[in-house]
């Protein structure tokens, strides 16, 4: 099991990111469908916890076969798929990755939303107090991105909102930027296979990483269409 705990500014307010968020995971989605990947809603209800109080249960099968090499498909079932599973009590959502054809595999994520630049130390004091993890914070703005997924409409470095006036993201914007926001993630990454934990763990939170940077980029990108 590898544990980190990332931080993501965001130049909006918790409410404001709210909204964001459920646009890029609705244009994600549609975009999947369009490319045949396929998007199969399972289960969709309100659910009421003890603790958190009322949400929003969510379970979803994202089917990936096509995205894999061709000599992977030759071995990989054709109902490959990833469950996605999601409790959302926002400003606290609970989010778990599980895989059909690794059943030893799966990925935890308890992320919470606060108007702040990063700075509480203790947001994860009642789910992981004692738990030993690095701190890793996301710059959307100055942290580089794999080549490939580059798009300079979609750099907040170069990025101006019409509707809100944000953007331009220059470095040291944490600092200064009114307002404000950050998602805390803390992430647990498991694949129980003796002789592989360690470097899948490892790889599978670059992924991880990779993914947050480029979707918190594109969510502030694309604030014009979603404000």
């Amino acid at each position: 099991m590898l544990l980190k705990e990332y931080r993501i500014c965001m130049p909006l307010t918790v409410d404001e990111y709210k909204i964001g968020q459920l646009y890029m995971i609705s244009k994600h989605s549609h975009e999947q469908s369009d490319r045949g990947e396929g998007v199969e809603v399972v289960q969709n209800e309100p659910f009421e916890d003890p603790h958190h109080g009322n949400g929003q249960f969510t379970e979803k099968r994202v089917y990936l076969n096509s995205k894999l090499p061709s000599w992977a498909r030759a071995v990989v079932p054709k109902i490959f798929y990833v469950t996605e599973k999601a409790w959302n009590y926002y400003p606290y959502t609970i989010t778990e990755y599980t895989c059909s054809f690794l059943p030893k595999f799966s990925i935890h994520i308890e992320t919470k939303y606060e108007d702040n630049k990063g700075s509480n130390d203790r947001i994860f004091d009642n789910e992981a107090k004692d738990l030993e993890r690095e701190v890793c914070f996301i710059d959307i703005a100055c942290d580089e991105i794999p080549e490939r997924y580059y798009k300079e409409s979609e750099d907040p470095k170069h990025f101006k909102s019409e509707k809100t006036g944000r953007g331009q993201l220059r470095e040291g914007w944490r600092d200064s930027h009114q307002p404000i926001m950050c998602s805390y993630k803390l992430v647990t990454v498991k694949f129980e296979v003796w002789g592989l934990q360690t470097r899948v763990e490892q790889f599978v939170h670059k992924v991880v990483r990779d993914i947050l940077l480029i979707g918190h980029r594109q969510a502030f990108a694309w604030v014009d269409e979603w404000y």
